[in-house]
């Protein structure tokens, strides 16, 4: 797809929004579908998103609209970036619009929690002659850098490399430098669960516990997503790429990760309720913990991490107690459950 012609952006938060910029800024006829329709015909009037993105002025590629077909007709690529929980209905508006030369690109990391999938199984399941067009987005990408031209990488997942390869040629721009990968159930799983281990860095540091904890917490919460991807059926190495440990570097260390500042929050004795209840962006951790406690069930993983923050998150337990829990479990070897050779036995 070397002559691109057009693009929709099926969501309108930051991401979405960052997204957008890039494919304009390159010249390319790009449409973003706000739901709202006030807020779409605000968007288009001052060409910036005010609340999501504020200070981003929009290019003239760039429009705004209210309307799915019009962001979905005749595009040559859209690109979902909903809330996971949201992918599914968002999918079944737009694909009475949809054409089956399309291409399908996730950039949302979640897993739905009625049925376990990835999005790009979602997006499989609701639009199947799109098969072949499907891809999933990831890496450590804070929208606010991106959109500022700050230098970033991401990687690009597809059943057919072409499609992967065609995506990188599209995103790709002098600040924003996107690489392939055949390996579509490690990248969505590494995007997804390293959102579950940002808030328990931000439990960390709301508690005041330092960066020695929030070192271990990062690097055996990057062993709970290995052991959970591997058993799912992705390829090992992801997890030391852009959509594994990258991005669970990112998440886990900035101010500007929204998933780190909920846990923050919560660290600080604030409650789950009250802290939702304060902000309009999503936070995927907190519906990507319940997800990921019932997939590792399925996959009979073991998840501490996980597990412990499932239980600040809707049990009420103290993040202070959730900590001795953890460093008081069995001792056992480092790589225990992601290298099968590897035990104390």
């Amino acid at each position: 797809m070397s002559e691109m012609i057009s693009a929709g952006i099926i969501g309108s938060g930051a991401w979405g929004t960052t997204l957008a910029l890039l494919l304009a800024r390159k010249g390319i006829a790009t449409t973003i579908w706000e739901h709202n329709a006030e807020r779409a015909s605000e968007m288009q009037r001052t060409r910036v998103n005010r609340i999501f993105l504020p200070g981003m002025a929009f290019p003239a590629a760039l429009q705004v609209t209210n309307s799915i077909a019009e962001t979905t007709q005749h595009k040559d690529i859209i690109i979902l970036v909903t809330p996971s929980q949201r992918l599914r209905s968002n999918l079944r508006l737009l694909r009475p619009f949809l054409d089956a030369r399309t291409i399908l690109v996730s950039a949302s990391k979640g897993i739905e929690i009625e049925s376990l999938c990835r999005m790009t199984e979602v997006i499989e399941e609701e639009v199947p002659q799109n098969y072949a067009q499907i891809a999933a987005l990831s890496g450590p990408n804070l929208s606010k850098e991106v959109a500022q031209g700050m230098p970033a990488a991401a990687v690009v997942a597809a059943h057919e490399r072409e499609i992967a390869i065609q995506v990188r040629a599209l995103l790709t721009c002098d600040t924003f430098r996107v690489y392939t990968s055949h390996d579509i159930i490690g990248v969505e799983l590494g995007g997804a669960l390293k959102n579950i281990v940002a808030i328990g860095a931000g439990i960390n540091d709301g508690l005041g516990y330092g960066e020695n904890s929030k070192a271990a917490i990062i690097t055996r919460g990057l062993a709970e997503i290995s052991r959970l991807g591997i058993a799912a059926g992705a390829n090992p190495l992801t997890f030391s790429g852009l959509a594994g440990i990258g991005d669970l570097v990112a998440t886990c260390a900035s101010v500007l990760s929204r998933n780190h500042q909920l846990g923050r929050r919560l660290g600080a004795g604030e409650k789950l309720d009250d802290i939702l209840a304060s902000t309009h962006t999503v936070a995927e951790g907190v519906d990507t913990t319940r997800a990921a406690l019932r997939l590792a069930q399925r996959y009979n993983i073991e998840m501490p991490i996980t597990s412990q923050i499932s239980q600040v998150l809707f049990e009420g337990l103290d993040p202070r107690k959730a900590v001795p829990q953890l460093m008081s479990r069995d001792l056992k070897h480092e790589l225990a459950g992601i290298a099968p050779e590897e035990s104390d036995a």
